[in-house]
């Protein structure tokens, strides 16, 4: 059904959706092409400026009329923040519109009815995988109200995060650590538990890339945060928030001790495992955060895991063996029973950093 150099073209309309952060909008790609060449590119950068298919017109160094836009996502139809691409496209002259996936939540029914109605003839469907998986985020978001989640970990060959003193400096090399730190600002937000705190003292800020820092979310039930925990540091020069989800019935003199300007404590439910996970999730995807990244430690992918609340990894492995049975796994949660209840990654994709692997899946519960 579609050629060779059709799929080029969306897979450049996928790349250049890439490139944008507009959380909590989807990230949408769009090409044009007049006789065979490609004569504009465009994306979604960022909530509130253009659309993908208006910022393809508006890059175009050719006429658009009668020419052909493909497109990621759907169309909008509707009036947000900017005014619907179905009435910018029929404005353009587009002829033929192609589309990778289906809006999993259009704010208004009928793009592709009110294309045609228009003239534009419509199709859907190329690299619909690649698209869909695109605006897996923003669909989870808008359909479940929490972010999507993403458990990062960098591992041994035999799953190890940190020997049994806690060391874990450094278990990847330098390129594996910088892509880490793309994919942190990719993130909405980072998370980590306070165990992690307490034997690291991450910044979980982006180095080594040029990027903004997420929002940083610790999940503390008795507040054991220390006061001058380097995740606390330098919150008006990064101009990123901290989140401490605490027990509602945590110690209130340590809450004071950890209040300060950046900084903003946030009660929930006490769980076995400390707070409340699941209203963790919903407290952040009301603040529209959509994509999550969670750090661990081993307790907290653990509790993510068991109760099903996360839906991909990114796995970086590192060529070591720690051989040590009290050394810290991935994820130490309840676990299966049995091989065939585990959790195991699907769409996987493994990529080669320096002398390390980033493997990286959606979470599929084996039946």
């Amino acid at each position: 059904m579609w050629s060779d150099f059709e799929r080029e073209v969306m897979a450049k309309a996928v790349a250049e959706a890439k490139r944008g952060k507009p959380s909590p909008n989807p990230r949408v790609g769009a090409a044009i092409v007049r006789n065979t060449e490609v004569i504009a590119l465009g994306h979604h950068a960022k909530a509130g400026l253009a659309h993908a298919e208006v910022d393809a017109i508006r890059n175009a160094q050719a006429d658009v009329e009668g020419a052909t836009l493909y497109v990621t996502l759907e169309p909008c139809n509707h009036q947000g923040r900017t005014g619907p691409c179905t009435e910018a496209i029929l404005e353009a002259g587009i002829g033929r519109v192609v589309i990778g996936c289906r809006d999993p939540a259009p704010h208004a029914p009928g793009a592709m009815d009110r294309l045609r109605a228009g003239g534009v003839e419509v199709e859907v469907g190329l690299l619909e995988h690649e698209c869909t998986a695109l605006v897996a985020d923003f669909a989870k978001h808008i359909q479940t109200g929490r972010p999507y989640v993403t458990l990062k970990a960098a591992v041994t060959l035999d799953g190890k995060i940190a020997t049994r003193t806690g060391d874990s400096k450094w278990i990847t090399g330098e390129a594996a650590r910088t892509e880490a730190h793309r994919l942190r600002d990719d993130a909405d937000a980072i998370l980590v538990g306070v165990g992690t705190v307490l034997a690291d003292d991450p910044s979980l800020t982006v180095r080594h890339v040029a990027g903004r820092d997420p929002i940083r979310v610790v999940l503390d039930a008795d507040l054991r945060t220390p006061t001058d925990a380097a995740v606390l540091g330098s919150l008006e020069a990064r101009g990123a928030d901290v989140l401490v989800f605490h027990a509602e019935d945590a110690d209130e003199g340590r809450r004071q001790a950890l209040r300060r300007p950046g900084v903003e404590l946030i009660p929930v439910a006490r769980h076995p495992r400390g707070v409340d996970v699941a209203a963790v999730l919903d407290v952040l995807g009301s603040r529209d955060v959509v994509r999550l990244l969670v750090e661990g430690g081993a307790h907290v992918h653990g509790t993510f895991l068991d109760f099903g609340l996360a839906d991909r990894a990114a796995i970086f492995i590192s060529p070591r063996v720690v051989g040590d049975a009290g050394a810290l796994s991935f994820a130490a949660g309840t676990g299966a029973e049995t091989i065939e209840r585990a959790w195991r990654l699907v769409r996987t994709e493994v990529r080669t950093l320096g002398s390390d692997w980033l493997v990286t899946g959606d979470f599929e519960r084996m039946k």
